[in-house]
């Protein structure tokens, strides 16, 4: 279902702005979608869907939080070991087969991977 709390983008990734959930008829999802810096209305099925039983380009994906952190990881040579918020603490978690210490970006979707 979509809410008027989460925020959309549509397939093809341009922004949407939902008016109304609560229409009548088989496209009760009111709103709109920003392409070239205009904004075309546009209604959709309960499920976000532009056309009932097939996709479409213009179908509602909702659009979560993204999680940005970077953590620290030792390496050694048949493993990599524990992911540490600072260098300093994957240092005092070393052993002295350690081959190097990483810093990673973690840059992904909320939920992503878990499906």
């Amino acid at each position: 279902m979509i809410e008027m709390t989460k925020t959309y983008r549509t397939r093809c990734g341009y922004p949407v702005r939902i008016y109304a959930t609560d229409g009548v008829g088989a496209y009760p999802i009111h709103g709109a979608y920003c392409e070239g810096g205009d904004w075309i209305q546009l209604r959709w099925t309960d499920a976000g869907s532009r056309k009932i039983g097939s996709t479409c380009q213009l179908d509602l994906i909702e659009v979560k939080p993204r999680i940005q952190h970077e953590v620290w990881c030792n390496v050694y040579e048949d493993r990599a070991e524990a992911f540490w918020p600072t260098r300093q603490e994957a240092d005092s978690h070393k052993d002295d087969f350690r081959l190097a210490c990483v810093k990673l970006t973690i840059d992904c979707e909320h939920g992503e991977g878990l499906e």
